[in-house]
């Protein structure tokens, strides 16, 4: 991509939600006139974002520092727990939830919304921790079309889930049998409850992103019947001009017919004297 598309794509991305299907549609045909074909081609191609991923990608877009942060404590995670070093992710766990809020709380400062819908918080925040988690995340900040979302699984699983089974299976050998069954049956029941918890809200998540991402479509698809509308109506308009303009043609065009038979009749009259 070049310098001059990253740029106009940067400012496309960087406008308010309401404004990029207008902007879009500028710097398109100011890529078009200048004949800077491919670049037209990449910003007509370019998606609204939802509005969490515009609050991100805003403050990725002004400030650099951002991802950096963000990618490199995902980069510090990853060799923790590729080196099953229990503290380091601890502290690192807790260092990666400081981060997140602070860059969250820059990001609505940054979008100028003092008072973020609950859904919305819980977008951005989950998209900020979608960037610690995944370098590809990461490296699309400022790109983002729609808010991303971390399962929670894989290779950062939950600490306490990777170091408590050890503890457990010591702790059993030390009990009669009968014990550890039953706070099996018990954790069985605990874990299951857990499962269907994170279920659930992983499908209230994905709803709500689906809910969001069709609340952006149908925000775009209202611009564009607004410009179906307008060019509809400009169309009617020049319409009626050249209906106007046909008839005062045909009008002018009898009454030449009409002097023309007038003419004739009054030439006819000065032969007829002259015989």
């Amino acid at each position: 991509m070049g310098a001059m598309a990253d740029d106009e794509l940067d400012e496309l991305y960087e406008v308010e939600p309401e404004e990029f299907t207008a902007l879009r549609t500028k710097l398109a045909a100011a890529a078009k006139q200048r004949g800077d074909a491919d670049t037209a081609k990449q910003i007509s191609a370019a998606r609204k974002p939802t509005t969490a991923a515009w609050v991100v990608n805003r403050l990725a877009l002004r400030d650099q520092d951002t991802r950096t942060r963000l990618a490199g404590l995902g980069e510090r995670l990853r060799d923790a727990h590729a080196a099953m070093d229990g503290d380091r992710i601890r502290a690192l766990s807790a260092e990666q939830r400081r981060l997140v809020d602070d860059v969250a709380r820059a990001a609505f400062e940054e979008a100028e919304l003092a008072d973020p819908s609950a859904a919305l918080r819980d977008d951005v925040t989950g998209t900020l921790q979608a960037a610690v988690a995944d370098p590809d995340v990461a490296s699309r900040l400022g790109r983002l079309i729609k808010a991303e979302r971390w399962s929670g699984f894989g290779e950062f699983g939950d600490t306490a889930m990777i170091f408590t089974p050890t503890r457990k299976t010591t702790a059993a050998r030390e009990k009669p049998v009968e014990a550890p069954q039953r706070v099996e049956k018990h954790d069985d029941k605990r874990d299951a409850a857990r499962r269907e918890r994170e279920k659930a809200r992983a499908a209230l998540a994905a709803a709500e992103r689906a809910k969001a991402d069709a609340d952006g479509a149908l925000t775009e698809l209202q611009s564009d019947l607004a410009t179906a509308r307008l060019r509809r109506d400009d169309a009617r308009r020049r319409l009626k001009a050249a209906e106007d303009a046909l008839s005062a043609a045909e009008d002018a065009y009898e009454k030449g017919k009409q002097a023309s038979r007038d003419a004739a009749a009054v030439v006819k009259k000065a032969k007829a004297q002259l015989k």
